[in-house]
């Protein structure tokens, strides 16, 4: 007797799907996706390993002041489990391997601080008021507890905003930074990456400013893209170096898909780019196809 055996079942995986235009939120299809032989209807992605590009690094998001704060609310055994979820590889964890932290606040804090606020008239150029306790106060202790977890996360940081005091405004929002304190500026950075080093926690890579053309945030701080040419060619740059920072990427931009003009023009100035590693992108306007763009203009 012959046995004839039915073809295994295609494999199925549940699908969990967010629209665009948030009638869905992470909710479960009822129907699961079932992988099968054949050719497709969508678009083909086409692989080919004698070809590269850039390579990923990690993937990950921001630590704000607020998650940081709203994390480190929870319940002892639900914080740690979320830690879990979230920074390990293995069992059900995702392995979060990037992070994003403000130096100073961000929109996203509790307030609007930086590390070295001053009543309104005075200024310090030597830093010596300078606080990494200033604000956000939860962030780096709860950054040690996600580095004890998992010590070889990523960690690029920016600022919002100089001190108020460095500014043409001497406000939170918007304003410039004042030319007379480009350098103690490029100090400040310097003090920030030795004061987390100082904690235990090394950051990998910053950008000058983040979003240089949003004038609307508080904190915000705009910055044209020949004035970050200038502070990272004669100031950022060199204070680094001279700090034993040089390992410590810098990154231009950090701004949106739509203005590829201004990290090219930052990148034109070749005193500059002997310091950039590379640009930073967000994904408010234009189209991610602009990162190809740049690696084929600029590939090293």
């Amino acid at each position: 007797m012959t046995q004839i055996s039915s073809p295994a079942p295609a494999p199925a995986i549940s699908v969990w799907l967010t629209s665009a235009d948030r009638s869905r939120l992470f909710e479960c299809t009822e129907n699961a996706a079932f992988f099968q032989t054949g050719a497709g209807v969508g678009p083909a992605i086409t692989l080919d390993p004698a070809q590269t590009r850039q390579t990923m690094e990690g993937f990950g998001f921001s630590l704000t002041g607020g998650s940081a704060m709203l994390i480190s609310r929870l319940p002892t055994d639900v914080k740690q489990n979320l830690l879990n979820e979230l920074f390990l590889a293995d069992a059900d964890g995702i392995g979060v391997s990037f992070l994003r932290l403000s130096i100073g606040a961000s929109d996203l804090s509790e307030c609007s601080y930086s590390y070295d606020d001053l009543p309104a008239g005075q200024t310090d150029f030597e830093l010596a008021n300078f606080d990494l306790d200033a604000g956000d106060r939860e962030v780096v202790p709860l950054l040690l507890e996600i580095l004890a977890l998992n010590p070889a996360i990523k960690i690029i940081a920016t600022p919002w905003s100089a001190p108020r005091w460095m500014k043409t405004n001497q406000g939170s929002v918007g304003g410039k930074l004042r030319p007379e304190c480009y350098a103690v500026y490029a100090q400040y950075f310097v003090k920030y990456l030795l004061a987390m080093r100082e904690r235990g926690i090394a950051v990998h890579a910053i950008t000058p400013q983040n979003e240089p053309q949003n004038f609307k945030n508080d904190p915000s701080m705009v910055m044209d893209a020949a004035e970050q040419a200038e502070f990272v060619k004669t100031y950022l740059g060199p204070a680094l170096v001279e700090a034993g920072l040089a390992e410590v990427e810098i990154l231009c931009w950090d701004h949106n898909c739509d203005v590829k003009e201004y990290p090219l023009a930052v990148f034109a100035d070749t005193g500059a780019r002997n310091y950039l590693r590379g640009s930073a992108w967000h994904l408010y306007g234009g189209d991610i196809s602009v990162l190809s763009e740049m690696h084929a203009a600029i590939p090293t």
